[in-house]
């Protein structure tokens, strides 16, 4: 990524990444698909559980990103048992975290969805879904475990594969259990809980026979299964601002799902549907943003900036392309996409409507995104989460309350008074896209800035990432043979798993500024080195204040592979 063309770079990098989100995403569509069949009711009661799944993914999603970084930067410094451990303790904070939601959640659901304003038929179908969606919480944060252990040793096609298969069963299953197929009767909402759980099921347990087995880079040993308070610590340390960061869009989903409910089942249904049809863009700029961090995280890596900044504009616009295009065929079509979920006229209706107002916005929802991944890597995680901050609760929210209700806001000071439009519904949809039109704007400005350009490494040899150099790279520094060594180092990942080990390096420099101590990871010695009078130790700037390029092998293992 730090020299050549960039589009077909940006474009190999992000594959993998695209189809993988899109494979999860189906998991949700299918579920919608099925549900209405049953009716409009059904498919309002499931639309509730959506924002929450959310919350509950972007849990796992924080805890993991964690688990990357450190698997990461052990393999790359060939600890391979350090790593080991670090997946070992993953597990148990897995299950751990996932044992205290699933129990809050069953014992809280009926007043969860009260709280979201469900009731009579679409509460009864809501809580059928949402009884079984809780149980199966803990095998989605094991597979999510499973799915980071393999991409922080560079794999990241073995989980790909599992979700495809895992997506493909849940497809199939879905009818006998929604609408009584076969031998089973037909279980509505209830039945569409029960073929997710199963389905997670094969891919979790999959995915920990796999680790158990090993030969994947990575292995659970049982001996490492006891809690280490130091490594749960830091896991939680290193992932608490990606789960801010989803949160803050879970909770503004549960927001605007409440804001949607006074509107009728009509409006909840075509929510519902709009925002998973919404979901497939965001999977694809989420997986370009991963792109756009890698690049940017090398580039600064290299002290080259200027193209870390062109890495980001790149992607941003190639994904703002793609997806305005997608918004425009949505536009075209807007009654046949409603209507493979829901066909009732009224649901197909308010459908219509929220993708004649929010589909043309599209692009702008994915350029912010891309953006974000940019900001990430430079290691500026801070800033992207206050992007979704104020994408949702300074920008959306208080714009669809303007838009939508009917109230009146005095001023006491100036006494002014400050009429809501009442414009219904609409105004709701009309929120996402001004929010998503404002936001892109602010984004776009506040990283032309620049302010980002020194975020990946400091003087003292890195901010926030570990990146001590081996001994033994630092002992053939001196005789001028770091080259060699480094390719003995890197020899079991970036030649098996090119692909992956770019996302390993999205993940190591997504860390610093949140590690910040420059101390070592847990359980792994701080090398002693002293610089040769000949040769500058590599862990040091050169007397002409450039950062030489070993500096950032442990941030940024990619960077010496053919990328």
């Amino acid at each position: 990524m730090t020299t050549g063309a960039i589009a077909p770079k940006v474009l190999a990098l992000s594959w993998p990444l695209v189809l993988g989100n899109l494979l999860q995403t189906a998991y949700n569509l299918a579920d919608i698909f099925w549900v209405g069949r049953v009716g409009s009711d059904a498919v309002a009661g499931v639309s509730l559980m959506f924002p929450l799944s959310w919350m509950f993914v972007s849990t796992a999603v924080g805890l993991t990103a964690a688990t990357i970084a450190l698997v990461s930067q052990y393999v790359g410094a060939d600890e391979r048992r350090q790593a080991d451990h670090v997946v070992a303790q993953t597990v148990l904070l897995a299950l751990g975290v996932s044992a205290v939601l699933t129990s809050l959640g069953f014992v809280f659901r009926g007043e969860l969805l009260t709280l979201m304003g469900a009731e009579g038929a679409v509460y009864d179908a809501a809580l059928d879904y949402i009884e079984v969606i809780f149980l199966t919480l803990p095998l989605t944060f094991l597979f999510f475990a499973f799915r980071a252990a393999l991409q922080g040793a560079g794999d990241t096609r073995t989980a790909m594969w599992l979700v495809f298969i895992s997506a493909g069963v849940n497809v199939v299953i879905d009818p006998f259990f929604i609408l009584g197929w076969g031998p089973l009767p037909a279980m509505g909402t209830r039945g569409a809980g029960w073929a997710t759980f199963l389905s997670r099921a094969l891919a979790a347990g999959t995915g920990v026979f796999i680790l158990l087995r090993g030969g994947f880079g990575v292995k659970i040993y049982l001996r490492d299964l006891v809690p280490d308070p130091t490594l749960l610590k830091k896991l939680v340390d290193v992932g608490y601002p990606a789960t801010l960061d989803g949160w803050a869009r879970s909770f503004a989903s549960v927001a605007m799902a409440a804001f949607v409910t006074p509107f009728g089942t009509a409006a909840i249904a075509a929510y519902g549907i709009g925002i998973r049809l919404m979901s497939v863009t965001w999977s694809v700029a989420g997986a370009v943003g991963q792109a756009a961090a890698t690049g940017v995280g090398q580039n600064l890596g290299a002290d080259t900036p200027d193209r870390a900044s062109r890495v980001t504009w790149v992607a941003t616009g190639g994904t703002m392309a793609m997806l305005f295009v997608a918004g425009g065929i949505c536009v075209l079509i807007p009654e046949l996409l409603i209507g493979l979920f829901d066909d009732s006229s009224d649901t197909v209706a308010e459908g219509r409507t929220f993708l004649y107002v929010i589909a043309p916005f599209w692009g702008f929802f994915g350029g912010t995104m891309v953006i974000q991944g940019g900001f990430r890597g430079a290691g500026q995680t801070k800033v992207a989460m206050a992007l979704s901050i104020l994408a949702r609760w300074v920008f959306r929210i208080p714009i669809a309350l303007a838009l939508a209700f009917s109230f009146t806001l005095t001023i006491p000071v100036v006494d002014i008074q400050l009429r809501a439009l009442d414009l219904g519904v609409v105004g709701i949809w009309a929120s996402f896209a001004v929010g998503a039109f404002v936001t892109f704007l602010l984004a776009a400005f506040w990283f032309r800035l620049g302010r980002w350009a020194d975020g990946v490494i400091d003087d003292e040899g890195g901010a926030g990432v570990d990146t001590e150099v081996p001994e033994t790279e630092t002992a053939d520094a001196e005789t001028g043979n770091v080259d060699s060594q480094r390719s003995k180092e890197t020899a079991f990942w970036p030649h098996r798993y090119p692909l992956g080990m770019e996302l390993v390096s999205v993940a190591a420099v997504a860390a610093n500024g949140v590690i910040g101590d420059g101390r070592s990871l847990p359980g792994r010695a701080s090398p002693k080195t002293e610089p040769s009078t000949e040769t500058a130790s590599p862990t040091t700037r050169s007397s002409s204040g450039a950062r030489p390029s070993s500096r950032c092998a442990m941030t940024c293992p990619a960077r010496h592979s053919s990328w």
